[in-house]
């Protein structure tokens, strides 16, 4: 029986099992098979290991002090397929991030400020580095905090994460193909759709054109086989375009996500109303780095955002989710784009899990 010291954290709206690289050699088994093990995959219930069921919580962070002189802490992804035997590793997650710089502070990797702290993350699945900010009065995090997000029923320690440059981290363009908005099939017709990388890549269609208002629950996207199968086989029409897969088959599960946008009432505070699907469900609330994107669609002329935005988006981008509205903020830092979000993170337990010697 092998022993995999872990840390269960909540990263924004997802929760995650921390680990650092170390603790996940085991003798003769790859990475992967260690976390499908610990995480009881490929089992919808993951009855058998610490994964939720769902792909908000069937997340690992792993990290590591970092290698380069930009960054502090490097920071790799995993996200654990549920009934898949399989790790994506092909993208970050933004709500995950979060969790990072409050456990480099807890581990001593950085020194606590007297006011604050500021950890310099660099994301190794998209070579993406995220200044992440945390308030550390009399040099000592606060727990639990008293953030609250939209998603979460209860307060976190407040993070602050910028991401810089965030444009073409994955495909190298912030357009893979080169323009703001492409044709793609949905159930025997074209729709436009913008294809982005920024942050990470994702897929935009306009609500309206595939049926929807923009405004439904998970009720309403995650019962219909139909749609989710129309929707998935744009996405996976998006992967190949975007140069994410050599085909549709290919394709990963986490990669490129899709979000139906839709323009917001009159009387919203909201900029645009999103919905995001995040492997092949609807998620709760809003991926980080998919608002990221959103963000900076919205800025650029000629793409599906701005055809539903009539507001000034130049600071950032209020987006109505299912859970409530998601804000982001924009702007240079030393000639470079950073945008960025407000998330809540929480250690919820230290464990250690316990491996079997064969499976």
């Amino acid at each position: 029986m092998f022993k995999i010291p872990a840390t269960w954290m909540r990263g924004g709206t997802s929760k995650c099992w921390v680990f650092e690289w170390d603790h996940l050699q085991v003798p003769g088994k790859t990475v992967d098979e260690v976390l499908l093990r610990l995480f009881g995959s490929p089992d919808h219930r993951q009855i058998d290991g610490v994964g939720g069921g769902t792909s908000t919580t069937s997340k690992a962070v792993i990290l590591s002090r970092s290698v380069s002189a930009e960054a502090d802490v490097d920071y790799t992804f995993a996200q654990v397929g549920v009934e898949e035997q399989k790790v994506d590793w092909a993208s970050n997650c933004g709500n995950c991030s979060a969790v990072v710089a409050p456990y480099a502070i807890e581990r001593g990797w950085v020194a606590a400020g007297a006011d604050s702290t500021s950890v310099r993350t660099l994301n190794t699945n998209t070579n993406q580095l995220i200044l992440q900010k945390v308030d550390t009065p009399q040099g000592e995090l606060l727990y639990p905090g008293n953030q609250l997000i939209p998603g979460v029923p209860f307060p976190g320690m407040a993070v602050g994460m910028g991401f810089f440059d965030p444009a073409g981290r994955t495909t190298g363009k912030l357009f893979p193909t080169g323009d703001p908005v492409d044709k793609l099939d949905f159930d025997g017709r074209q729709v436009a759709v913008t294809l982005i990388d920024a942050g990470a890549p994702l897929v935009i269609v306009e609500a309206e054109s595939v049926g929807l208002t923009g405004h439904e629950t998970a009720a309403d996207i995650d019962t219909r086989a139909d749609l989710l199968a129309h929707l998935d086989n744009l996405r996976r029409d998006a992967a190949v375009r975007m140069g994410l897969a050599s085909t549709r088959a290919a394709a990963e599960r986490a990669i490129p996500k899709l979000a139906l946008a839709a323009r917001a009432g009159e009387a919203d505070e909201a900029d645009v109303v999103v919905r995001m699907l995040s492997m092949g469900r609807l998620h709760p609330a809003l991926a980080i780095t998919g608002s990221v994107a959103l963000t900076m669609a919205a800025q650029h002329a000629g793409t599906v955002m701005t055809s539903l935005v009539s507001t000034d988006v130049s600071a950032g981008v209020t987006m109505r989710t299912p859970a409530g509205l998601v804000q982001t903020w924009s702007e240079t830092i030393d000639g470079a784009t950073v945008v960025g979000a407000l998330r809540s993170a929480r250690r919820i337990a230290d464990a250690e899990l316990l491996l079997p010697d064969t499976w």
